[in-house]
């Protein structure tokens, strides 16, 4: 098995191209560090989500995937930065619905729903950075 706590993966977010390529290595790190199919899936869609809002919203920015490990168990964290317009309002943006271009609201407060923990910080004028956390199941399942 491979992907051991130190990798990381930058993806530049400048179009649609590169949220297809987040969300592949997504999936493939969290499927080497030991993730479930559906839970390397959750964790795909959830990084395409907010690096869609990424290239919609912002124009532009970064997403950074890493491996890590705590408490006896391997996960990836997903880092995704932009320095956009900010969110005025993060408790109206993470309501299912809320949408500030006619969508159906549900990408940010579905990413949080897909992943094991999910933060997010704005600052308006300066930019958002969302950060996603997925694990693994503990190594002592695995025997």
């Amino acid at each position: 098995m491979t992907g051991g706590a130190g990798v990381e993966i930058r993806v530049r977010m400048i179009d649609e191209s590169d949220v297809v390529i987040a969300r592949m290595r997504a999936f493939e790190l969290a499927s080497q560090q030991g993730c479930t199919v559906p839970a390397a899936t959750a964790l795909a869609t959830a990084v395409s989500e907010v690096s869609r809002n990424i290239v919609v919203h912002a124009g532009g920015g970064e997403v950074t995937l890493t491996t890590t490990a705590r408490d006896g168990r391997r996960g990836v964290v997903v880092t995704a930065l932009d320095t956009g317009p900010g969110i005025p309002e993060i408790a109206e943006a993470m309501r299912d619905g809320f949408s500030t271009r006619g969508s159906l609201g549900l990408g940010l407060p579905g990413a949080q729903r897909l992943v094991d923990e999910f933060e997010i910080e704005s600052v308006v004028g300066a930019g958002t950075r969302v950060t996603l956390r997925q694990w693994a199941p503990e190594l002592s399942a695995w025997r």
